[in-house]
């Protein structure tokens, strides 16, 4: 009985650890294709809560009409099962998901429930069917189930620290979903050996053999292209064709975001046109020496510039340690004097800052469309202001449309430099004059706040910086407009109300 009773605790303990552990391991599986905005750990959460009280509600149910131990050892393969679909089927069902559901937030909410849902709804049975194995006498049943429901959150605890602390960063999401399947496997079988039940044995031992399977193919197979899990994020690179100039390209992109690029026949310039922007610095800035740049990810421009500006120094703060080192291995990302390299959050380090720059580059994003709200508030802003010398700017990247009913977020973001820099330019990179229809279209542009009263000139004898002028345009922000702060700034909602 007691040996029972500890593996049942045990049980309870890692299925409330592992149903933490699937969670955050699921913003890994959906972030390459729908990102990590709000709105997908919003459906991620709700719906894995959601599975849960079902599989609460149904094992109540349950529990009284089945053996409980052979109940729960069947709720644990079946639990498993549904695990290893979500490692092999992700893929699958995220690429036609992404086709056929047009609107992002119905999507994240489908995805959730295809993917996570089911095995959702079985860690939920656990628990009442643990409890009432447990449970024998009806004066004891308060104080037990506190208990029990405590070992379950402590559990919930712990699995949560793991995931984010050391499993995802050190072992990536694939071996992390398919150990989850095979700790459920082992603590069925640990189930099945204590009741003597030989034929049941089949059950985990059919989904073990399943789960090993598709565990091995993912990786002897060579998908040509890397699949790796940072501290921070999910991340691919690739090999494919520049639509733009037919030259072989490898690809960085970061969960749902294509985020730096690198020509593979000769490593000798911007793949991304907007990174050509940011040397519009030569024209408002003239005799720039030192600079920043809030977001690293492939470090493209930070080559680029220390090519192009020999007696100049810049320093790089880029959140991800990880994606600092995977330039050095995939993107020639070289040891530099020149080259400043700082590990921290953009806005802490930005509060901290006692420096002062020529330029601040800002090319951070959290996702396809979002910076990270601390970077876009007036308090941001403000902190970059300051870090400039007199005469300094700083070059924002902004994915927008040009349409006013797309370009809410752009137009706030306007509003919020226009309420501390003296000067703000804005230059459309794709479409500088856009068709109607081209209005509607999301591209990059590129924000310049100067910090000096003098109107700079828009024409330059440097040819290319001259094409880059030639780009400006003109927003109107209207008289209501909004500026974000730190307490106010609902960038991700702004950002996404007409992402399709």
């Amino acid at each position: 009985m007691r040996n029972r009773n500890l593996l049942i605790s045990l049980i309870i303990f890692f299925s409330g650890a592992l149903i933490m552990v699937y969670e955050i391991a699921g913003s890994r599986v959906l972030g390459p294709y729908l990102g990590t905005s709000v709105f997908v750990w919003t459906a991620l959460i709700g719906i894995i809560m959601g599975s849960l009280s079902i599989g609460y509600w149904l094992g109540g149910k349950l529990s009284v009409k089945t053996d409980g131990l052979k109940g729960l050892a069947i709720i644990l393969s079946l639990a498993a099962l549904f695990i290893t679909i979500t490692a092999i089927a992700n893929n699958y069902i995220l690429i036609r998901l992404a086709k056929y559901v047009p609107l992002i937030r119905l999507r994240t909410i489908v995805a959730s429930i295809i993917l996570f849902a089911p095995a959702s709804i079985f860690l939920g049975m656990v628990l009442p069917f643990s409890i009432r194995i447990i449970i024998e006498k009806i004066k004891n049943a308060g104080s037990r189930t506190g208990n029990l429901y405590a070992l379950s959150t402590t559990g919930s605890i712990a699995g949560t620290f793991a995931a984010g602390f050391f499993l995802l960063p050190d072992f990536g999401f694939l071996n992390v979903i398919f150990g989850i399947a095979i700790l459920l496997l082992l603590l069925s079988s640990i189930l099945i050996w204590m009741i003597a039940n030989k034929t049941l044995i089949l059950v985990p031992g059919f989904v073990l053999l399943t789960t090993g399977f598709f565990w091995f193919k993912a990786y002897s197979e060579s998908p040509g292209y890397i699949d790796t899990d940072t501290e921070y994020n999910r991340v691919l690179i690739y090999e494919t064709t520049d639509k733009a100039t037919g030259r072989p390209v490898k690809i960085l992109k970061v969960n749902d975001e294509t985020s730096s690029a690198m020509f593979t026949d000769n490593d000798d310039g911007l793949a991304f046109e907007v990174l050509k922007y940011y040397h519009l610095v030569r024209h408002f800035v003239p005799g720039f020496e030192h600079c920043l740049m809030i977001g690293g990810s492939g470090y493209a421009f930070p080559k680029d510039y220390l090519k192009k500006y020999p007696d100049a120094t810049l320093d790089v703060v880029e959140i991800d340690p990880g994606l600092t080192a995977l330039a050095k291995k995939h993107f020639n990302l070289p040891d530099d004097p020149d080259l400043n390299i700082i590990h921290a959050d953009g806005r802490i380090f930005l509060n901290k800052n006692e420096q002062r720059y020529d330029a601040v580059f800002m090319d951070a994003y959290k996702s396809i469309l979002t910076i990270p709200f601390q970077l876009t508030t007036k308090e941001a802003v403000q902190k970059i202001y300051n870090s400039l010398n007199e005469g300094g700017a700083v070059f924002a990247n902004v994915i927008s449309a040009l349409e006013p009913a797309k370009s809410e977020f752009l137009v706030a973001e306007l509003a919020t430099y226009k309420s501390v820099f003296p000067q703000v330019l804005t230059f459309a990179v794709q479409y500088p004059n856009p068709t109607p229809e081209q209005k509607s279209y999301f591209q990059n542009i590129m924000i310049v706040g100067i910090k000096s009263q003098m109107v700079p000139s828009f024409v330059s004898q440097d040819s290319v910086l001259n094409s880059f002028l030639a780009h400006k345009v003109g927003i109107t922000i209207p008289e209501n407009t909004e500026i974000l702060t730190d307490e106010y700034a609902p960038v991700e909602f702004l950002s996404g109300k007409n992402l399709k």
